[in-house]
């Protein structure tokens, strides 16, 4: 997943792995347990992927050669490991992860998302 989230950083021209690009590609994984997770919070789907693309944004146009893991991402990476004890991670320990840490702009693109108005799955 970290792969991919990277992968998002470097398609938007970004220099750093932010919490917007990791729940990005949880939400491109298309998961059964975020998507289950996502309803039970009261978070539509397409309105928490549309606010989570708008977050990403553009870049400064150019390629960068070193990628930066930003210390939240870390620990959101280390509160996933923690709850999958001896188990791989899945998306949803990432997703629990997210909402569990509470800060920065993945945590806000969802809370934007479950607030919106008319959004449907």
């Amino acid at each position: 997943m970290l792969r991919a989230a990277e992968q998002e950083c470097r398609n938007h021209d970004h220099y750093y792995v932010g919490s917007e690009h990791l729940l990005f590609a949880l939400l491109e994984e298309h998961d059964r347990a975020v998507d289950d997770a996502l309803s039970a919070h009261g978070v539509p789907f397409l309105e928490a992927h549309a606010e989570a693309k708008r977050a990403l944004g553009t870049g400064e146009g150019r390629s960068w050669e070193g990628i930066l893991v930003t210390p939240r991402v870390r620990a959101i990476v280390a509160l996933a490991e923690r709850d999958a004890g001896d188990r791989d991670v899945e998306p949803i320990d990432l997703y629990r992860a997210i909402c569990a840490e509470g800060g920065g702009l993945a945590a806000e693109v969802l809370r934007r998302a479950r607030n919106s108005t008319g959004a449907t799955r």
